[in-house]
């Protein structure tokens, strides 16, 4: 059994294929610079030597199906067609309160994506454009949506809810979301395999450190509490996001800088 994991970004689009008798990747890559006719497309193949290709892509769809041909690419020895492919799966940012797993991709979870894009304007978007053009492209196989933000769902509501009115929740769902579930989820059931403990019997404190850092708290395998909120924006210092800041800091640069709201989120 193969499966490929797609993960869309803005700009990008990186790839790993897996053989899931091993789980071991057979190879991955990226394509960068979408939109651009200096985009380029990496793949370290099994070989181990890695292969380079740049031209124009503009759009996601082009990007998938470059990829889609590489993998068949009779040079790299991968994979001889793409019917090899059993399932696709796609990391999607935000999944709301619709998700608490991983979901086969239907006219319904695509709705559900749709409506979170106001929580993750930067995010969703491009996740949704890869999943199209894995329909469009590979139309029988199997597309799954695996939700950064699932895992976090089993969170007390005294862990999600904030200190606001609770209409505010009611009406636009501002609440604490959690982001890199996958991550956390991943890190607390290794944690527990080193340790030869089951993790339905200890509580682990899990940390997701990159360029996006956050921490979680796990009981039982569980999220029960994290550092990231309504967006990932908030928790750690990051290297492009300020993590928690007094929110008096805002107001008081409008007051003092004239600055507009635009002019605070890009400064």
């Amino acid at each position: 059994m193969k499966i490929l994991v797609i993960n869309s970004g803005s700009s990008s689009v990186k790839f790993q294929l897996f053989d899931m008798e091993t789980e071991k990747p057979i190879c991955r890559g990226i394509v960068e610079k979408i939109g651009t006719n200096m985009a380029i497309l990496k793949m370290k193949p099994p070989s181990g030597e890695e292969y380079r290709d740049s031209g124009e892509i503009l759009d996601h769809r082009t990007a998938i199906s470059r990829i889609l041909l590489a993998l068949v690419d009779s040079r790299f020895k991968i994979m001889e067609t793409i019917d090899e492919v059993d399932a696709v799966g796609h990391r999607v940012v935000h999944g709301g309160e619709s998700f608490t797993g991983s979901e086969l991709v239907t006219p319904s979870v695509m709705d559900a994506l749709t409506q979170c894009i106001d929580l993750a304007p930067l995010h969703n978007p491009p996740n949704i454009r890869g999943i199209k053009a894995c329909q469009e492209l590979i139309p029988n196989v199997p597309q799954i949506g695996v939700f950064d933000t699932a895992f976090h769902q089993t969170m007390p509501a005294h862990a999600y809810l904030y200190a606001l009115p609770y209409v505010l929740y009611e009406k636009h769902k501002i609440r604490r979301y959690g982001f890199h579930g996958t991550s956390h989820q991943y890190a607390s059931r290794e944690a527990a395999r080193m340790v030869g403990r089951p993790i339905e019997e200890i509580k682990i404190i899990t940390c997701h450190l990159g360029n996006g850092a956050s921490i979680s708290a796990i009981s039982g395998g569980k999220s029960i509490d994290t550092s990231m909120g309504f967006t990932p924006l908030e928790g750690l210092v990051m290297g492009t996001r300020s993590g928690d800041i007094d929110p008096a800091i805002i107001p008081y640069l409008i007051e003092k800088d004239g600055l507009t709201i635009e002019g605070i989120t890009t400064w």
